[in-house]
């Protein structure tokens, strides 16, 4: 793995931080593929909870790199391009915009500082991946429209009072926070956290984009397995095609 996102594991907590600060942590493609692989790490992992963080004092993300933009964006969101069981909690600072709001949004558990100013401008960009639209299940439908459509700044206090952060902290104090909450999660009982996690989002929702992107996960899978792979050669040496079911 490279170091444009970072994995650190430590009693029982990972920490995934996302590595651009020069680039604001703009979404390249690489990265999201980082992402989507640290995402896999931490599933098959002992680590009993996550949190998303990212370096710089200013942003969390400025959303898609338009330099090099993700070819499929929606790999880097939590249990959408990778299963993850377990808890996350997202640790957010500074700008938070665009597919990086749809990534905090997929979060469990999200702290705020003062200074974080959440924005989806994609209506006014003229695209959209459309996993955003999964905020109506997540808060009031009015506010979550408001925030999609509109393309305005909403400060972190506001998005507290809207339901979509859990703390507001003072500035540099949002990484902290996430981590009292992690080292509680991560002695609490396994079973309960993840089995009310996948209760929960069984509860939630899916947005029409949210199945598509899942279904599309699996497609890819099927297609760059190595089984995929010995198919095409098959057909192309008109043999047999030899499959050992990975």
């Amino acid at each position: 793995m490279s170091d444009i996102v970072l994995y650190d594991s430590t009693d029982g907590i990972a920490t995934i931080t996302l590595n651009r600060p020069a680039q604001m942590n703009a979404l390249s493609d690489a990265l999201i593929v980082e992402l989507q692989a640290c995402w896999r790490r931490f599933e098959a992992s002992d680590d009993r909870v996550a949190i998303l963080h990212a370096a710089g004092d200013r942003a969390f993300s400025v959303g898609a790199d338009l330099k090099d933009a993700p070819k499929e964006m929606w790999q880097g969101v939590p249990s959408i391009g990778a299963k993850v069981s377990k808890p996350v909690v997202a640790a957010v600072h500074g700008w938070c915009i665009g597919g990086a709001y749809v990534i905090v949004q997929m979060c469990d558990l999200v702290v705020a500082s003062e200074t974080t100013i959440f924005k989806y401008p994609e209506a006014q960009l003229g695209f959209s991946g459309g996993l955003i639209a999964s905020a109506v299940a997540r808060i009031p439908h009015k506010i979550a429209m408001e925030f999609m459509l509109l393309g305005e700044n909403l400060p972190a206090q506001r998005a507290y009072e809207a339901g979509m952060v859990n703390r507001v902290t003072p500035k540099g104090g949002e990484l902290a926070e996430a981590q009292r909450m992690a080292r509680i999660l991560a002695k609490s009982a396994p079973l309960v956290t993840t089995g009310l996690k996948e209760l929960s989002m069984a509860t939630l929702n899916k947005s029409p984009a949210e199945a598509g992107a899942i279904s599309r996960d699996l497609l890819l899978t099927i297609r760059d397995s190595a089984d995929g792979r010995e198919g095409r050669l098959a057909f192309r040496e008109k043999r047999e095609a030899r499959f050992e079911g990975r």
